[in-house]
Formats: C-alpha cells, structure tokens, sequence
C-alpha cells in the first residue's frame, strides 16, 4: 500500500506568523543577559531565576522558549548556550552580538504595517534615508554594527591575501571595521574609509580606539555621485548591496574601476541572492526592507552583481560564500 501523503496543514504559515514573538523571546534573553548567566553557570530553572532576577514561573517559560528555539540545550536538568550563542551573545567576549540584534527591535513597528508600504507609489530616491543622516544616526547604527563589522572584516583579511597590497578603499566603509582588520592582518597597508560625512566622524572614533589613524583616514562624500580617491588597489564595498539599483551599481563599480590602479581588485561583499533568487531568506528580507527607506534598491543574484562588474569593466569576476546564507563575497580584476 502506498504511504498515504501527509495532507497540508497551517503549521509552516503559522510559524512565519508567530516571527514576531520568536523575536521578542531572543531580544527578551538578551535584555535580560540570560546567555552570559548560563555560560556562568547559571544551569538550572531555579538558577537562571535568580541569575536573572526574574520568578521561577517566568524562567520556565523563558527557558522552554529558549529551548524550543535552538538557543539553549539541556543535559538532565541542566541547560547550556548553543554554541552560536555561546559564541555571539556572551557578554565580554570578542564576538558579542548583543547589539546589533537589540537594534532590531526599532524596525517591529514598521514591519507590522510593510503592507502600507508596499502600497505607497513615490519616487524612490538615491539615498534612501540616508539624504539627512546625522552624527547621532550613524553613531547608534554603528555602534550597533562595530562587533559584527570587526568580525567580518577579520574573516575578509583571512580570506584575502593583501600581502602585495599597499591601498584599500573601503567604500561605503561604516565604522571602519573591514580596514581595522585589515591593517592589524597587514601592518604595511593603508586604508580609506569612503563614506557620508557625520559616518566618517564616527569611523574617526573607532579608528582612533586602535591607534590606527596613521594608517587609516577617512574620506567624507556620497559614493553614489561623487569622485572616488584615486590609486587604490584594492577596494571593498560590503553590506550594501540591497541599497542600490542595477544601473547605480554598474556606476558605482565603473567609477571603483576608473580610480583603481592597474591590477587591483574590487570585492563586493553583500546580501545577494542565488542565481534562481530562491533565497537565501536573508538577502530577501534585505531587499524588501529598502521600501521602508524608499530607496531605489532591491535584492540582486550573485549573478547579476557579476554581470554589473562585467560591465564596469572588471575581468575574472568570481563568486564565493563569504558567510553561507547571508553574505557573498564576488570579486574582479581591474586588467593590469
């Protein structure tokens, strides 16, 4: 007899319904320090209780919640940090997250009403949000972003030989954190952090916590229209793919093209989608959080970003994961 079909049911649809509360349960734990109590030792319900200064009714719920997430595992009655967790959201330790996934929590609002949005028929602008960006918006965006940047920018420097590179441009640099990296991987290299104006001034910050700023200078501008500072030989542009149209992209890399010395590389690393744009989910939501900002971008393949830097003029453009299911790394040549 043949297996009888499983009939459809709501369980898949329900779950992307309930995102919202999974949410709230991990920026809860966070909030509440509950991963760097338990990688104290905090380990059972009663301990996390105290640890957290909450009742032991709520830390059965939070802990079941938890659990049910993947984000603790239990031996008995003991319950311990995954190791992504482990890893990112432990209080002191280099990785730390915390930050960056609290800021998430100023888009709930917005995204509860993404249907309104989605409705609205202006014209998009090149900049998106970022035509009246301050010194306060770039502090709080970056201060959110610096330990995951610092990550990324030191998985950049390992998987990148710089050895024969003596200049990177960092376009759309942030905190600075690619270049951070990079020069504390390769002391013989300079750096420039290209980026809007009250962005630099909070890179200058981060650069100078490193005593880096003899090698690190940053170069206030809007990328999009403004010249690019000549003689690099090596460029970066990372995380913000989704922010930008095809045709301002192709711009963006001809002009990265036309101020690169002969032989240097450009390296886009961004939330691209695979070539089917299938997923990953990542990406996607990236592309369709652009019409909050009304911005001209959207979610390109790793496919169309290397026709766009084939079309700047860029030769031997190759595709790589960078962070599977989040970020990919595509690279081309300036001919020599």
């Amino acid at each position: 007899m043949e297996e009888t079909k499983r009939k459809a049911d709501t369980v898949r649809l329900q779950n992307f319904a309930y995102g919202h509360k999974t949410a709230s349960v991990l920026l809860a734990a966070i909030e509440l320090d509950l991963f760097s109590k338990v990688s104290e030792g905090a380990g059972t319900i009663e301990e996390i209780a105290g640890a957290l200064d909450i009742s032991v009714l709520n830390s059965h719920r939070l802990v079941a919640a938890c659990l049910g997430m993947g984000l603790l595992t239990k031996d008995g009655s003991n319950y311990s940090n995954a190791p992504d967790v482990e890893k990112f959201l432990v209080k002191g330790k280099r990785n730390y997250a915390g930050p960056w996934l609290l800021a998430q929590k100023g888009d709930f609002e917005r995204w509860k009403n993404l249907g309104d949005f989605l409705r609205l028929k202006k014209q998009p602008s090149v900049l998106g949000g970022y035509e009246n960006y301050t010194y306060e918006n770039a502090k709080a965006l970056h201060d959110a972003t610096y330990s995951v940047g610092l990550g990324a920018g030191m998985r950049f420097a390992r998987q990148v030989d710089m050895s024969n590179r003596s200049l990177i441009l960092d376009i759309g640099g942030g905190s600075g954190a690619y270049c951070i990296a990079a020069v504390q991987t390769y002391p013989h290299m300079k750096a420039i952090v290209f980026d809007l104006e009250p962005v630099c001034r909070v890179a200058n910050e981060f650069i100078a916590q490193w005593e880096l700023s003899d090698k690190i200078t940053t170069h206030p501008g809007d990328f999009t229209k403004d010249p690019f500072p000549q003689g690099a030989d090596i460029m970066i542009q990372a995380s913000n793919l989704p922010q930008y149209s095809a045709e301002r992209l192709t711009d963006i890399f001809r002009k990265g093209y036309e101020a690169m010395k002969p032989g240097g590389e450009y390296h886009l690393v961004g939330e691209a989608l695979d070539e089917e744009k299938g997923g990953p989910l990542g990406p996607a939501l990236w592309g369709i959080a652009e019409v909050f900002a009304g911005s001209e971008g959207r979610s390109h393949s790793e496919k169309e970003v290397q026709k766009y830097l084939e079309e700047a003029g860029f030769i031997n453009v190759q595709i790589q994961d960078f962070i599977p299911g989040s970020l990919s790394r595509i690279s081309g040549k300036k001919p020599d």
